[in-house]
């Protein structure tokens, strides 16, 4: 049996999965490429509405983007959190991106743009409860599959969220900012992405040091991003699509038809430095 499977493995490639291993239960969409994740939507259509402030609580509002078919059943859902003094459209980008490939995903807007990581992390948190109970499209939803995400003081939040719930299932930092350089209690999978030349939350004194105060048997990965500044995720950046859009789909679909993106990961011109504990 062990060496049907084996062979099966070699046909199909690196990274593929025998035909007799379980599928798990919550994988959306075909089998992915590297092509599929580098091209600038999923195969998924996505739809788009927006929520008011004066609607919610506990957050500013913002824009959720969600697969329009719901003929594969329900999604995770993922709350992303732009930076300190900026709006969600500086990093928008990330929601049709991410719902393509099957989340629901709610961009935020915060209570003021000033507003700290410890903050931002419980506004997060807000905007998953919001979507997942009281939004237009909690039916879509799976409620125990959840992430977090964010730039800058917004990664920085998401590192809080993360602390605060240890039940969601994968939080995707970028460029992280907090003045809390430890994360030891970390439990949920952190994928952490930082720009080499960063000089607003340089990676020695945030990136790094978070992802390595992380357990590893929280699952964790740093990806370095090769001469970006703290600014990459305010435009499209396919590498950072690439690893957060697979890391996503293993935590919260936990679809291990994408251990192969992770593990042992990246490697080319772009990227300056990839770390992750691999066991996966």
């Amino acid at each position: 049996m062990l060496a049907a499977a084996a062979a099966v493995a070699l046909i199909a490639g690196p990274g593929a999965v025998p035909a007799s291993a379980a599928a798990s239960p919550y994988e959306r969409g075909p089998a992915p490429t590297l092509a599929a994740l580098q091209a600038s939507r999923g195969p998924f259509a996505v739809s788009q509405t927006s929520v008011s402030r004066l609607a919610v609580t506990g957050f500013g509002g913002g824009e959720i983007y969600y697969p329009t078919s719901t003929s594969e059943g329900t999604f995770g859902a993922i709350a992303v959190s732009p930076g300190y003094t900026a709006l969600w459209s500086s990093i928008s980008w990330l929601g049709p991106r991410l719902a393509s490939h099957g989340f629901v995903v709610i961009g935020i807007e915060t209570l003021t743009t000033l507003d700290q990581p410890d903050s931002r992390g419980d506004q997060l948190l807000a905007a998953l409860d919001y979507l997942t109970r009281s939004s237009s499209v909690r039916s879509r939803i799976d409620a125990s599959r959840l992430a977090v995400a964010g730039h800058s003081m917004g990664g920085g939040g998401s590192l809080e969220a993360a602390s605060d719930r240890p039940s969601l299932q994968a939080a995707v930092p970028l460029a992280p900012w907090n003045l809390d350089k430890s994360w030891t209690e970390l439990t949920v999978p952190t994928l952490i992405v930082g720009g080499e030349a960063d000089t607003v939350a340089p990676v020695a004194s945030h990136s790094i040091p978070f992802y390595t105060s992380i357990p590893a048997s929280a699952e964790k990965a740093y990806l370095e991003l090769n001469n970006a500044s703290h600014f990459f995720p305010q435009s499209v950046d396919t590498w950072t699509a690439v690893q957060a859009v697979s890391w996503l789909k293993r935590f919260v679909d936990d679809d291990t038809r994408y251990d192969q993106f992770l593990c042992p990961g990246p490697s080319n011109l772009s990227i300056s430095d990839y770390r992750t504990t691999c066991p996966l």
